[in-house]
């Protein structure tokens, strides 16, 4: 389930806090700041969507995130090659380095990555 830039956002200032009261959260927004009820709205449908939760103390509730920003990151890109790409890796690679302004060093250094993982599954 794909989440809007909004609350994209929430859970952006959620992973940097790993924990967070209302408080705390809202304190994370640029001037000028949301509304309450804005920030609250979205608190509730990324509880409903299941990517966060929260502990209660009182009356404060303390929200967590249940989905880590590496598995929400993993699961958009894959999205994105699945539906833009025709699932090819090989195209969305394609497209990435030809597209995007990527230096010649970024792309030894990409191409080092590659390499190394390569390596470490041929050594599995």
């Amino acid at each position: 389930m794909s989440l809007t830039r909004a609350e994209e956002q929430v859970m952006k200032y959620l992973w940097k806090l790993e924990k967070a009261f209302f408080k705390d959260l809202k304190q994370e927004y640029p001037d000028p700041k949301p509304a309450t009820t804005t920030i609250n709205t979205l608190l509730k449908r990324l509880i409903d969507k299941g990517y966060l939760n929260y502990k209660l103390y009182g009356n404060s509730r303390e929200y967590y995130p249940l989905v880590s920003k590496h598995q929400y990151f993993s699961t958009h890109i894959a999205g994105l090659i699945k539906n833009f790409f025709g699932d090819s890796v090989e195209q969305f690679a394609s497209f990435f380095t030809k597209e995007i302004e990527i230096s010649e060093e970024e792309m030894k250094k990409l191409r080092d990555i590659v390499d190394k993982q390569i390596k470490a599954k041929n050594d599995d």
